[in-house]
């Protein structure tokens, strides 16, 4: 077979993207709400940190990821984000999670079509392509998601079903 380049052909909307990333987040936040109360914020494994911890940097990257992809400003979590940055109950965490949903719902559509293809230097790290960074927010959050299914798994706890992502 003769492989054919073919320029600006688009193989997934940034909609379909967002629709896709909020299925891991739904699928992340029934994995918060698995959790004990008394073992979400002190429970792990082999020195891994707490899932609540875990929780707390993927929200974190993906209020600071959005707001610097739809800008180019990489901001701190302090500058974006009015509400308790620092969650110490399960609520508090879900809360902060659903806030953390909202913002890139709304800032979403702020992102230019061209910024997806731009090389940034997302949060002073790697230059990479914008839409490299995104997936990295993403794999990153299946990556601790899956720490979070072995520590519910070690409590006897059944972890969500990893397809069910809520739309699909």
């Amino acid at each position: 077979m003769q492989a054919t380049a073919v320029k600006n052909n688009v193989f997934v909307t940034p909609d379909q993207l967002l629709e896709h990333w909020q299925g891991h987040r739904h699928l992340t936040r029934k994995t918060i709400e698995a959790f004990p109360d008394d073992k979400l914020f002190t429970y792990s494994i082999g020195g891994m940190r707490p899932f609540a911890d875990l929780a707390h940097e993927l929200s974190t990257l993906a209020i600071i990821g959005v707001h610097g992809t739809a800008t180019g400003e990489w901001k701190e979590l302090a500058d974006l984000y009015a509400g308790n940055t620092q969650p110490a109950t399960k609520a508090d965490l879900l809360q902060f999670w659903d806030d953390v949903t909202a913002f890139i719902n709304e800032n979403w559509e702020k992102i230019p079509a061209s910024r997806w293809q731009e090389t940034d230097k997302a949060m002073g790290q790697y230059e990479m392509p914008v839409y490299g960074a995104m997936f990295y927010w993403i794999e990153n959050e299946n990556h601790h998601r899956g720490q979070g299914f072995v520590y519910l798994r070690s409590l006897g706890i059944q972890p969500p079903f990893f397809w069910d992502r809520g739309q699909f």
